[in-house]
């Protein structure tokens, strides 16, 4: 008896199982995707003519899974379908009539144009048909044409009629009034919308276009959509004006795309976009965001004349074949982010605005198998990436693209900026917030709270942090409070006392090379430095030499020679802080470390003098002397300060002639020789009755010349193109 109750609930158990199953509807990816299409015929077409559907407020001509036959050889029917579905969607009426062919298969050629209805585009002879919005939206298109008819869209037809005096035949457009609907649609033909103005929508998602397509001057002026559609020949948007969002996301470009002369007023989207063939986007106005992220070009892609007004977006595109931005007009930043170019990038004659730049934090390219093109000592500048870990191999390629085509103010500037980041990581290394050693109260100064941070200080005692990622791993660390703080944060080994002053000098002569030579990349900075530093000095050991004291007797320079180097001192100041003005990134941080590296001590060592007074022999003649055997230009790389004690030495060295009204000119030359080891005359200091300040003084300039001999050399080694392909093409 129990056997045979079991085997009756085991019965029963089953049977609901078959009735759940059988009445539990299927999911949608197990229902059937292939699609039930109903033929088209005359007297169908005509009952749903009859009986519109409303959708989303709109009546809509339903004829979705339809098969329309549109063939030649099924003239009759076709000359039917235009002409009986032409005339109920130019009706007048408040609502216009729209289009649905969802779903449907379109066999033969489908010339959309015939669907609208003809109109000039003149005021006064728009039909009366169109309502008031309408007729506002037709005035737009015509606005928009008068205004750009200087530029691309003077190819247009229409917009070309605009400067006739009449209308013409040539100044008309199709105007289609209703919503157009192609979702998941498949056309076999051509598909023909030229010189069609789109009052509503055109929603195309997912449709296939097996033969070419001809949108050429269309006008769209509500939002249009061909996300994920597939072009399979080529389609032609030659001159076409998108006056709302136009949304070609995922969609499949196998043959050419011709988008030439075209007008994008808002948002253009081309994310993850294919395109197999050549890409045609020359002389078009780009309104609002271009957006071709993860976008993958085959073939050459072509943006020769367009403008950019707002932000270009190419992150982690590919460009497999050459991309063309010549004449380009960007006023916003390119971001390039992990895009790849693995051909050519041509941005010969692009101009940029002063907030646009090209972002290329990431980017594949590989400068001994692609190009990128400029303008040479211009296009250097544009590249930018935010931080050098992690684009050091970016910056490398790029500054080797531009030796390799001679270009070495470029290759210079990518460097420079190389440089740059290398100093901000340096700056965050010594004065940041290291979590593997900050004290609790530091990093709930940064932000962290108490519990946070003690969380911190428990975690690195048993295992340091190695990125600032592991942060997340803390159950009491929100990525809120990471997303906050995490740039401001260094993760590295706690420096030890000994690294860290290493690590500062190492701040400090890159922060002075940066300042006074652009990292040896510019030479007239470097120029404008030594003029400065030639002319100060100058002046310095013209005041020591000349104006010694006023008691008991004054010895002075005259007021003729006063006049004579402080003028000269301002012309040569005024040139050499015009070439720092006009080269340096920075020029009053320039400025400032020139003057923290030639004023303070010769200034004090000025007051030191004239405090402690002079009186000693050989009063009345001067601290210099000059080789009187020879007066020409000289390289002096060996020479001192100083000349030696030798009495030979004594008798070719002869003191100034301080009544020479021309004696001035002496100072700037022993600056000259001091500094730079070149000057007229062999200028030094006497050996006998010289004040050891004066001494230390033009020891002092002596020592700061070899530094500049050879931050001279080494900028000019880094500028001179042949010299540079020696060093860094070796």
């Amino acid at each position: 008896m129990p056997d045979a109750l079991w085997w009756r609930q085991a019965s029963l158990l089953i049977i609901l199982c078959a009735l759940l199953v059988l009445l539990i509807p299927l999911p949608v990816w197990a229902v059937p995707t292939q699609l039930e299409r109903t033929p088209l015929t005359l007297e169908l077409l005509q009952e749903r003519l009859r009986t519109p559907s409303l959708r989303e407020g709109n009546l809509t001509v339903d004829l979705r899974q339809m098969v329309i036959d549109l063939r030649p050889e099924n003239a009759g029917f076709r000359d039917a379908f235009y002409q009986l579905l032409r005339k109920e969607l130019q009706k007048t009426g408040a609502k216009p009539l729209g289009l649905d062919l969802s779903f449907a298969l379109v066999q033969g050629d489908f010339i959309g144009s015939d669907l609208g209805l003809r109109t000039p585009l003149y005021a006064q002879a728009i039909a009366p048909i169109f309502t008031a919005t309408e007729q506002a939206q037709l005035e737009q298109l015509r606005l928009v044409c008068l205004q750009s008819l200087t530029v691309t869209l003077i190819n247009s037809k229409d917009c070309r009629s605009l400067l006739d005096t009449q209308s013409t035949a040539s100044s008309e457009v199709t105007v289609f009034r209703g919503a157009l609907t192609f979702t998941q649609t498949r056309f076999n033909g051509e598909v023909k919308f030229p010189n069609t103005f789109f009052l509503q929508s055109v929603d195309a998602q997912n449709a296939i276009f097996l033969q070419p397509t001809n949108w050429s001057e269309t006008r769209f002026s509500r939002p249009v959509s061909f996300y994920n559609s597939s072009f399979r020949k080529t389609d032609d948007f030659h001159s076409s004006i998108f006056f709302d969002k136009a949304n070609f996301k995922q969609t499949q470009f196998l043959e050419n795309a011709d988008f030439q002369g075209s007008l994008f007023q808002k948002n253009a989207n081309f994310n993850q976009a294919n395109f197999k063939q050549l890409a045609k986007f020359n002389n078009i106005q780009w309104q609002g965001n271009a957006d071709f992220s993860d976008a993958r070009f085959t073939n050459q892609a072509q943006f020769t004349k367009d403008s950019f007004n707002q932000f270009l977006f190419l992150i982690e595109a590919t460009f497999e074949q050459a991309v063309i931005f010549r004449e380009v007009l960007f006023n916003q930043p390119v971001n390039l982010q992990n895009a790849s170019i693995l051909n050519q990038a041509d941005f010969s004659d692009a101009l940029f605005a002063k907030e646009a730049f090209l972002n290329v934090p990431g980017i594949t390219f590989n400068s001994n198998q692609a190009k990128i093109l400029g303008n040479p000592g211009q296009i250097g500048k544009m590249f930018s990436v935010p931080t050098l870990q992690g684009n050091q191999n970016v910056l490398r390629n790029l500054g080797q693209n531009f030796r390799q085509q001679q270009q070495v103010t470029d290759a210079n500037q990518i460097e420079y900026t190389k440089q740059q980041l290398r100093l901000q990581e340096l700056s965050r290394k010594l004065l940041g917030i290291n979590i593997n050693n900050a004290p609790v109260v530091s990093l709930m100064r940064l932000g962290f709270s108490n519990i946070q941070a003690e969380a911190i200080a428990q975690r690195r005692i048993i295992k340091p942090f190695r990125n600032s990622n592991e942060l997340l791993t803390l159950v009491d660390i929100d990525l809120a409070t990471y997303n906050q703080l995490s740039d401001r944060l260094i993760v590295s080994e706690p420096l030890a006392i000994g690294s860290w002053l290493l690590e500062a000098w190492a701040w400090l002569a890159l922060s002075v090379l940066l300042l006074l030579s652009g990292y040896g990349t510019n030479f007239w900075l470097v120029f404008g430095v030594g003029g400065v530093a030639i002319a100060y000095f100058g002046v310095l050991f013209w005041l020591v030499d000349r104006y010694r004291r006023l008691h008991p007797v004054p010895i002075i320079p005259t007021y003729y020679e006063t006049v004579a180097i402080f003028i000269s001192f301002s012309g040569l100041t005024f040139f050499s802080l015009l070439a720092i003005f006009r080269n340096a990134a920075q020029p009053w941080l320039t400025l400032g470390c020139l003057g923290i590296i030639i004023v303070p001590i010769p200034l004090l060592l000025l007051i030191c003098l004239y405090k402690q007074g002079r009186y000693h022999d050989l009063m009345n003649v001067s601290y210099l002397t000059e080789d009187g055997t020879f007066r020409q230009l000289r390289l002096l790389i060996g020479r001192l300060p100083v000349i030696p004690r030798n009495q030979v030495f004594r008798e070719r060295y002869m003191h100034l002639l301080c009544d020479r009204r021309w004696n001035w000119l002496n100072y700037y030359d022993f600056s000259l020789n001091n500094l730079v080891r070149l000057g007229f005359n062999d200028i030094r200091l006497r050996d006998e009755h010289l004040p050891g300040i004066i001494s230390t003084l033009a020891w002092y300039q002596w020592s700061l010349g070899i530094l500049y001999i050879t931050l001279v050399l080494w900028t000019l080694s880094r500028t001179i193109p042949g010299l540079n392909l020696l060093i860094y093409l070796k």
